[in-house]
């Protein structure tokens, strides 16, 4: 029996399309009929244009093989806070319905002049800011949330409507949809991919992201956004890899299947020959109270700038989250914002000289399986204060919980040693995924 084109991970896809096997139109009809067929249930999907989609993969169909771009023909879904000059940008708030920005953010033009097929825009919370707000499913379970922000994002990667998509994180909104979902994702180094074109909410945490169905996925989109190391990446062997499992001051919030997940995770590597070492934050990160009040203070109070000019234009649509910011109800001052703005920098400083020590680090992704219900999208207390130190972290879907449904862990490397982590996650990810506990 043939597999159905949908299934085909997004390097495989490229390959096909690339030696003519098959067509970038032939692909995409057979996505959109998935999507026809899936997302009356997973609602992933903020916009899409079927005949707008086969007119753009008909054009690409045409171009030269020799004039192709790097992602030729590849459809990629686009988180809805980043513009698009061909369809509506939304930001997941009534403020902008309709709204049409004409012109391309920063990524989407990118990967749009490398060939790329811009699919269409997947849901999104409220300006990516808040915990609730589309219908969106899990697809491994309709019942349960997939994770927010980038809800659709990660939803349709997961239940193969796309085979890859952009996302960005200001607290977990690329790395906990990921694990919920039981994709692949990474989030880069903070500011090593620009945000330009999509909505701001903390400039000091928002960062970039994306999903896939393998890190070869991830590394397609990585390498046309550039995501270049100064040194050349090493391929260690196995008997020199050295990993720190860091369970964070976080920890005692772990549920089952976390627990569950790292303790695995150490017993594969050493039965693998690699040099585990269980190791805790220096004394000057290692509060818990102490982290979440700091990224508190700088998020609420990067979020009271950013949302004031759509509460001056509809305060009324506004969520109360969102209002409760601008409005300042926690009564942050700006002795209080700097003061966090100086310490989390010098948490960001201990953090660095703690990464380095090792190839790669290993921490959790989520406190546990995604939650029953569609009203909470989860919690990010395993990985904010990963997203405010500013290093890259690419999810690694290998488990399952105590309900069948997916257990990542985190992969962190140090800033700027993108190349590095995602060569070292190829290693470490076929690894854990060849024990078979969970099957992308």
């Amino acid at each position: 029996m043939i597999m159905p084109l949908y299934k085909l991970t997004a390097t495989h896809a490229l390959e096909l399309i690339n030696n003519n096997t098959i067509s970038v139109e032939a692909y995409a009809k057979s996505l959109l009929d998935r999507i026809e067929e899936r997302d009356p249930t997973v609602k992933a999907w903020a916009y899409l244009d079927p005949a707008s989609i086969l007119s753009q993969a008909q054009s690409l169909d045409k171009i030269p093989v020799k004039e192709r771009g790097r992602l030729h023909g590849v459809p990629i879904g686009i988180k809805d806070i980043m513009n698009t000059k061909d369809m509506p940008t939304q930001y997941g708030s009534p403020i902008y319905q309709g709204h049409r920005p004409g012109s391309d953010s920063s990524a989407v033009a990118i990967l749009r002049s490398a060939g790329a097929l811009i699919f269409g825009k997947t849901t999104t919370t409220e300006f990516a800011a808040t915990n609730s707000g589309p219908e969106t499913t899990n697809p491994h379970d309709p019942n349960r949330t997939p994770g927010g922000s980038s809800c659709g994002s990660a939803a349709a990667v997961a239940d193969l409507q796309i085979p890859l998509s952009l996302g960005a994180q200001t607290g977990g909104s690329v790395i906990r949809p990921a694990s919920f979902t039981g994709i692949f994702a990474m989030k880069p180094t903070f500011s090593a991919i620009s945000v330009e074109g999509q909505k701001t909410f903390a400039p000091t945490f928002d960062t970039f992201g994306f999903f896939g169905c393998s890190v070869d996925d991830l590394e397609l989109l990585a390498d046309v956004l550039c995501l270049k190391d100064d040194e050349a990446p090493i391929d260690t062997p196995l008997n020199d890899i050295s990993v720190a499992i860091i369970k964070t001051p976080m920890w005692s919030a772990a549920g089952p299947g976390t627990v569950s997940a790292i303790d695995k995770t150490i017993a594969i590597l050493r039965s693998n020959g690699i040099n585990v070492e269980e190791v805790t934050f220096p004394a000057e990160v290692n509060d818990a109270d102490e982290l979440k009040r700091v990224q508190r203070f700088i998020i609420l109070g990067e979020g009271q700038a950013s949302f004031l000019r759509e509460y001056r234009l509809d305060k009324a649509k506004l969520s109360n989250e969102i209002r409760d910011m601008v409005e300042n109800t926690s009564h942050l001052t700006n002795a209080a914002k700097t003061e966090a703005t100086y310490k989390y920098c010098k948490m960001r400083e201990s953090i660095d000289s703690l990464v380095k020590r090792y190839t790669v680090v290993i921490t959790p992704s989520v406190i546990d399986e995604a939650p029953i219900g569609l009203g909470d999208m989860g919690r990010a207390t395993f990985n904010t204060l990963w997203t405010g130190f500013h290093v890259p972290v690419i999810n690694i879907p290998a488990f399952v919980g105590e309900n069948g449904m997916p257990v990542s862990i985190s992969l962190v490397g140090p800033r700027y040693r993108d190349q590095q982590l995602l060569l070292t996650s190829q290693v470490i990810s076929k690894i854990l995924m060849a024990k078979g506990y969970w099957k992308l």
